[in-house]
């Protein structure tokens, strides 16, 4: 059987207000580690030569920057708070280079508030210096993306309804208090597990790194990686006192999952 590669890198692995948080001078926001600057969650896949975003943050045009992005085949979106969709209209410089649209997956709920929140880009006559996307609704159906077979995790943010993303071995969940027991069974099987994992202080709308070791002990993946965390964190002390397959993820982190054909 064949296999393809999937790329991941961490473009951004912090909370809704990043690390250094403004005005803060604690250890962590004045650490001397890399590993302590998280700027705000998202990460970017790869394969045969295509190049798919999950979520584009307030972070997004310094996160491209940053990555080498040079091009924009489809986003993914978890969900339509701030931190993980601010920085959509910075999309404009691939859909100038690559001359066409990008479609943009996502809940009803999510493409609905991204539409509101943006309506210059979807309003007709509309100027020519905006982002070109075309909305595509995701539900809990597996759809097919680029020849990858694409499978939505319906997880709990509060109240609220995140989708995160299983390809293959590798499954990319974020910004979530509660996984489903329906979405748990559908992470059995991983290489690869992103979780969020904000601090050891219960949140109500976040996991804490305890209740995400529960989630790796029930799922048992092959290696875990813990995203959207606080300043609450230091990366060096947290990581020492984690399993040895349990990380914490960090800005510009690659990860590398082959996935089978068929």
């Amino acid at each position: 059987m064949a296999e393809r590669t999937l790329k991941l890198t961490v473009l951004g692995s912090g909370t809704s207000v990043g690390v250094p948080t403004i005005g803060c001078h604690c250890d962590v926001c004045s650490s001397a580690d890399p590993r302590d600057n998280r700027l705000r969650p998202s990460v970017w896949l790869q394969w045969e030569g295509r190049s798919v975003l999950v979520d584009t943050t307030p972070d997004f045009r310094y996160q491209a920057l940053r990555a080498h992005i040079e091009r924009v085949d489809a986003i993914l979106y978890t969900h339509a708070h701030a931190d993980h969709v601010m920085g959509l209209d910075d999309v404009r410089p691939f859909n100038f280079r690559q001359k066409g649209a990008i479609p943009i997956y996502g809940s009803r709920e999510t493409l609905d508030a991204i539409t509101r929140c943006f309506a210059y880009i979807f309003q007709d006559g509309a100027e020519s210096s905006i982002p070109r996307i075309e909305r595509r609704e995701v539900t809990d159906e597996i759809f097919d993306l680029f020849g990858m077979a694409v499978q939505p995790i319906r997880v709990s943010h509060g109240r609220g309804l995140v989708y995160g993303y299983r390809i293959g071995a590798l499954a990319y969940l974020t910004d979530h208090s509660e996984i489903p027991e329906d979405s748990l069974t559908q992470l059995s099987g991983l290489e690869v597990l992103f979780l969020d994992a904000l601090r050891h202080k219960p949140h109500p709308t976040h996991s804490t790194v305890e209740r995400s070791l529960q989630y790796v002990d029930r799922l048992g993946p092959a290696r875990t990686y813990f995203t959207h965390i606080s300043h609450d964190l230091a990366h060096a002390r947290t990581e020492s006192l984690l399993p040895a397959n349990v990380r914490l993820a960090y800005d510009g982190m690659e990860v590398e999952v082959n996935i089978a054909d068929g």
